[in-house]
């Protein structure tokens, strides 16, 4: 088989190893369009709970990305933050055909090329770079957050966790009219929500009571605090996901008589008072459209090579202190494994 047929993933065989394997690369049909990847992004927290087995298995349908291959905890393929360029169309309408050399993101795992319908890419919009159109799917998160929190003019919002998810939170909320916005995390350094124009504070700050909370630290404690900062009938947005570990919390004390609100944000449903005009490619058009904003160039930490991958997947899923979004970038496309 050419390499032209042939494409290189990143498979997890097991939990705690990844490798990359080479699989046949069908040519597009009808209605397909084929992609050369140039970078990708290790969206640190889900994949190192794939990575470590960690999906619990009542979740398995719930956690399938769009174009994931085998079953959890493994062997299976992970990802969908993908950026490439088109390089072929197969047999589509002249009006409906994406321009070979188009820049496109996509909900694909780790592989060099691939071949998927042409309703699954979205072409990049004028003035976004492709390394930064990896954090798509991070910014639709975001996106189906505030969508969630239903944030208003003036608010005082609370964003605890600074992970690519809450600075993304943050930052859109500070482009709301008279809110003030204050992100919390005690092991973040300050030098990344300054350039985004955020205020990072270790703690909470005293006396400070949140119309609105976002909780994104995936750490069980993260969401105590996000509950003794929430004021009277205010709503605290759960947007970390914590795969098969239990969460304690205090519900009693003043749970109950603040009459706060726990609302969980999952970015694979659209709400529903949105439904009826909102589809996740609109949505996805929104994000990339956000992504615009050059400052948010500085939720990149790091840089890597495909061919490293299995090797950063495990040290990011290891130990990812101080990590935002690790990118990887492809380059030409890889000979198979041997």
């Amino acid at each position: 088989m050419s390499h032209n047929n042939t494409a290189v993933a990143l498979w997890i065989p097991e939990p705690g190893s990844a490798e990359l394997r080479s699989q046949p690369l069908p040519p597009p049909g009808a209605g397909m369009v084929a992609v050369r990847t140039l970078y990708s992004g290790i969206s640190r927290g889900t994949e190192s709970l794939v990575f470590h087995g960690r999906v619990p298995p009542s979740q398995y349908d719930a956690m399938r990305c769009p174009f994931q291959e085998g079953q959890f905890p493994g062997p299976v393929k992970y990802g969908y933050m993908s950026v490439g360029v088109v390089e072929g169309n197969g047999g589509e309408p002249a009006d409906e055909a994406l321009d070979v050399g188009t820049r496109v993101f996509c909900l694909f795992p780790h592989q060099d090329r691939y071949v998927v319908p042409r309703a699954a890419v979205r072409a990049l919009p004028d003035g976004l770079p492709p390394e930064r159109a990896v954090l798509a799917a991070n910014m639709e998160t975001a996106v189906n957050a505030l969508w969630d929190a239903r944030l208003g003019l003036g608010d005082r919002i609370l964003v605890v966790g600074a992970g690519v998810v809450g600075l993304l939170v943050a930052r859109l909320c500070a482009q709301v009219p008279g809110t003030r916005v204050v992100v919390v995390d005690p092991e973040r350094s300050a030098d990344v929500a300054g350039a985004l124009g955020l205020d990072l504070r270790p703690h909470v700050p005293a006396g400070f009571e949140a119309d609105l909370v976002f909780h994104a630290s995936g750490n069980p404690a993260g969401l105590v605090d996000a509950l003794d900062a929430a004021g009277t009938e205010a709503r605290i947005v759960e947007v970390s996901w914590f795969g098969d570990q239990s969460v304690s919390l205090p519900l009693g004390e003043a749970f109950h008589a603040r009459r706060l609100t726990i609302r969980s944000s999952q970015v694979g449903g659209i709400p529903l008072d949105r439904r009826a005009r909102w589809d996740h490619g609109r949505r996805l058009d929104l994000a990339l459209q956000l992504l615009r904003d050059s400052t948010l160039d500085a939720l990149f930490t790091g840089e890597s090579s495909f061919r490293d991958l299995p090797t950063t997947l495990a040290s990011l899923a290891r130990d990812g202190r101080g990590v935002l979004c690790h990118r990887i970038r492809y380059g030409a496309p890889q000979p198979p494994p041997r």
